[in-house]
């Protein structure tokens, strides 16, 4: 396949340039009253990714971040009170640093960027830190919401489309050779890729340690990854239930879990990052989000990424890399079969996905960024990556970015 990677920059929107500095996250645990999370607060979680995000850039004056956004789905309890703004005080930040809430349910933290993005290339920002956390063990998907009933019986949806599970159901559905197979298939090799990336020491690097407290167990400390299954086969996928429907074809094999974690990221003004001896993992292109039928929201990032690279000047055959959220598999499947992109591509995820490593719902987005960022720097010779994912009740978001290690950029 061809890189056409002669073109001139992609970026195409009038604002000043915007870069990715640098992005942490805490380990990813399981939900529940047996995960490392259990007894830890969510807003504890983000209050660690700051604190590591400024420790990490030293040269950073804490009084010269200009906003900090926080997303969560369920903002109630510990993911409450405007986050962004409780958050950054608790981290220790000046009280005059802002913050906010942000929610676009799973894909929280990629707004929480494009939005702040934004506003640096606008000029109301120089530096921001966004981000996101879910505590799904605290508040479960869906806790203390109140759905219009005019949903269902004006037939402005069907009841699947508020359940996750139910609309992976109805892409299998709809595209029927997107198998149950071809799904456990990509899920092994999700954990696959995983187990190599942390045994090779990429994954890890990125992780901020939490210290952990349990009323049975006493203190520990949290420095890895809680939800991968390295041994996971196919004859084992094949074995198990189908929650979402009898005979059907989702499993808790071949989908993210339900998980807790927080993440975090630096953003700066290109100019700005030079100015305080920031480093500069990526540069933005552009971002779009897009909305599709409720019932089959797996299929948002597929116009998401149609109109961000149309906005970019750019093709699919552009990008190098891919960081792509394993909500479901059939999900990811889905996308890669509209572009012609095989189930095995090298260049997607190539550290594994949310299938091993989980989904901690408005935080992953920056998961995708941070990988992306870390996979730049082993490959000079990629210039273009997308993170993408798809969002609850019919959407789909992409956010494109630029290589600054790019070995064809003209000195």
């Amino acid at each position: 396949m061809s890189h056409p990677q002669q073109r001139p920059h992609a970026q195409r929107h009038g604002g000043r340039p915007v870069v990715f500095v640098d992005g942490v996250r805490t380990p990813f645990g399981k939900a529940g009253p047996s995960g490392i999370y259990a007894e830890t607060r969510a807003d504890d979680l983000v209050v660690r990714c700051i604190r590591e995000l400024m420790r990490r850039n030293p040269t950073l004056p804490a009084d010269r971040v200009d906003e900090v956004a926080i997303a969560a789905t369920t903002q109630i309890g510990d993911q409450g009170l405007t986050i962004g703004r409780t958050a950054a005080l608790l981290a220790g930040l000046p009280t005059s640093v802002p913050g906010y809430a942000i929610d676009r349910m799973c894909a929280g933290a990629m707004t929480a960027v494009t939005t702040t993005a934004s506003g640096i290339a606008v000029g109301a920002y120089d530096v921001a830190i966004a981000g996101g956390v879910e505590h799904m063990g605290h508040h479960p998907m869906g806790e203390g919401v109140d759905p219009n009933p005019r949903f269902v019986s004006e037939r402005i949806v069907d009841g699947s489309a508020l359940v996750m599970g139910s609309t992976a159901e109805n892409l299998h559905d709809r595209y029927p050779h997107l198998t149950k197979e071809r799904a456990d298939a990509f899920a092994v090799a999700s954990q696959q890729k995983y187990a190599a990336a942390v045994a090779e020491g990429r994954i890890g690097p990125e992780l901020v340690p939490v210290a952990t407290r349990s009323a049975e167990a006493g203190w520990g400390l949290a420095t890895v990854d809680e939800p991968p299954r390295p041994g996971t086969t196919v004859e084992g996928l094949a074995t198990l239930k189908t929650p979402f429907r009898p005979h059907g074809h989702v499993t808790a094999g071949n989908a993210a879990g339900l998980n807790d974690g927080a993440t975090g990221c630096l953003l700066a003004a290109e100019d700005v990052a030079q100015e305080l001896g920031l480093p500069v993992g990526m540069r933005l292109v552009g971002f779009a989000f897009a909305g599709v039928e409720p019932e089959v929201m797996g299929v948002g990032p597929v116009p998401a990424t149609e109109k961000a690279l149309a906005r970019a000047g750019l093709t699919i055959d552009d990008i190098g890399l891919f960081e792509l959220n394993e909500a479901f598999a059939v999900q990811v499947l889905a996308f890669l079969d509209h572009f012609g992109i095989a189930d095995d591509d090298a260049r997607v995820n190539p550290w594994g996905g949310a299938i091993a490593v989980g989904h901690p719902l408005a935080s992953s987005g920056v998961r995708l960024m941070t990988q992306l960022s870390r996979q730049f720097a082993e490959r000079p010779d990629v210039r273009y990556g997308l993170t993408a994912m798809c969002i609850g009740i019919g959407m789909g978001g992409t956010v494109i970015w630029e290589n600054p290690n790019w070995e064809g950029a003209v000195a």
